[in-house]
């Protein structure tokens, strides 16, 4: 049942409580990846709706660094773990071993530690701009941003072979493959934003924007450690959603100056 897999996305991109009878299997898991911009809907929505209630009594920098603490209790920082284990492993590592080597270690180094305050300061200065430019549109492009940035992880995993060197790796299963007809189903949820692309068209900047991002990191991915990880698609997924929000913004301030 599509329900099931919906639940199974749910259970491994995020820390919310699924029905018992979710069950798990290695292609549940693999079918599961087309709701994986479902998950975006629902991370994305919650950090939308916290941010937009709390900017009513609170200053909006304020409220969108408690809109992405949740978001981040939300998933169990499962994709800033990602981003922060490609920083150090990219970044001291020198041969595929090596690389692999540093991502599978628990323990955060200076790349990481520095990758992370980098990411979040650029995050949260880019949403707090855009919710004080345009309060309605801006929350809208949050969700936007978490959906088009997951969408965009899901072409990696179809385009794409998994690092084959990393297969013994204890990590937390993630979806490995995905068929032309998830890939459909998975962009589905995406066309609800087509209303928004209508109002604000300047907007679909942020489309070509995720996509330059997407391969630049699939082709970085493929030739350093032969194909993706679980980290390689959490760090895509934190860096393509930051690259949304910047491309709105300039969008944003190349349609004023029009």
């Amino acid at each position: 049942m599509e329900i099931r897999l919906f639940f199974t996305a749910l259970m491994f991109y995020t820390r919310l409580p699924c029905p018992r009878w979710t069950g798990y299997s290695g292609d549940q898991l693999n079918r599961s990846t087309r709701y994986f911009p479902a998950i975006g809907w629902v991370v994305g929505g919650a950090v939308a709706v916290i941010t937009g209630l709390l900017s009513l009594i609170l200053p909006v920098a304020l409220a969108v660094v408690v809109g992405v603490s949740c978001g981040v209790l939300l998933t169990g920082a499962f994709h800033e773990d990602g981003f922060a284990d490609v920083c150090d492993g990219f970044g001291g590592g020198h041969t595929p071993e090596r690389v692999l080597e540093i991502m599978k270690d628990s323990r955060i180094g200076a790349y990481g530690a520095i990758g992370l305050i980098l990411l979040f300061a650029v995050k949260l200065c880019a949403m707090t701009f855009l919710v004080a430019a345009e309060p309605w549109y801006g929350l809208v492009g949050i969700v936007f941003a978490h959906v088009l940035s997951r969408f965009s992880v899901v072409t990696l995993i179809y385009t794409d072979k998994y690092a084959r060197s990393d297969l013994t790796s204890k990590i937390k299963p993630i979806g490995r493959k995905i068929s032309t007809g998830g890939l459909v189903v998975s962009f589905i949820w995406l066309l609800p934003f087509v209303g928004l692309l209508w109002e604000r068209p300047w907007w679909f900047l942020a489309v070509p924007v995720a996509l330059l991002v997407r391969l630049f990191l699939g082709k970085r991915f493929k030739a350093v450690i032969g194909g993706y990880t679980g980290d390689c698609l959490g760090c895509a997924q934190q860096s393509i959603e930051v690259f949304v929000y910047l491309s709105i913004l300039a969008a944003l301030g190349a349609s004023m100056l029009w």
